[in-house]
């Protein structure tokens, strides 16, 4: 089995009134670098999107081991980023996990477990949800659906593919599934809460 993550990094931060959420620094390193390297630390192959008018996004991926996919129209949202995606991922990659890079508390351990969990149960899609089951993210899809992925439109990535065919949960502790930080106030909470 090979295993690939996709982090989506081609999206617009519009809800973040003139700041680009994937570079808010946290322990002084940007949130879309932090994240590239603790999917690293798997020991997968990572694929990010990146967008021509994001050069800092660019910028923050250097020196990182990673396949940049460059999105030419990013105003196709999030199934442009999971189409190109897809297509840049060679013949031997039998699942791939699509992993948002603006979740800040997923961490390499709930990768691996989330991979191992895969390899048990490779024909069928896993989703991280939170303690209480609410679904979240990162999704593990097996090469069966790489064609329906490549099909995908719309802004809303595959939540229409995950409830067509359903998904196997995988709880993650407390709420590192859904912790998804969209605007500034979303970030102004969630420092206060990390003391």
């Amino acid at each position: 089995m090979t295993l690939a993550i996709l982090l989506p990094a081609a999206g617009a931060s519009a809800r973040m009134a003139g700041r680009d959420k994937l570079m808010e620094q946290i322990d002084g390193v940007p949130l879309l670098a932090r994240q590239v390297a603790r999917a690293l630390a798997t020991g997968t192959p990572v694929y990010v999107t990146t967008r021509a008018d994001r050069p800092a996004r660019i910028a923050a991926l250097a020196g990182l081991n990673v396949t940049q996919v460059m999105i030419a129209d990013p105003s196709q949202g999030l199934s442009a980023s999971i189409r190109a995606g897809v297509a840049a991922l060679p013949e031997d990659v039998t699942a791939l996990m699509v992993l948002l890079p603006d979740l800040p508390e997923i961490e390499t351990a709930d990768m691996r477990a989330m991979i191992a969990a895969h390899a048990a149960q490779p024909d069928c899609i896993l989703r991280a949800v939170a303690e209480d089951g609410t679904p979240g993210h990162p999704a593990v899809f097996p090469r069966k659906l790489f064609s329906a992925l490549a099909d995908l439109t719309g802004d809303t990535g595959a939540q229409a593919l995950l409830r067509q065919e359903g998904f196997a949960p995988f709880t993650l502790p407390g709420r590192r599934a859904i912790t998804d930080l969209d605007t500034r106030e979303d970030w102004a909470r969630w420092r206060a809460q990390q003391g």
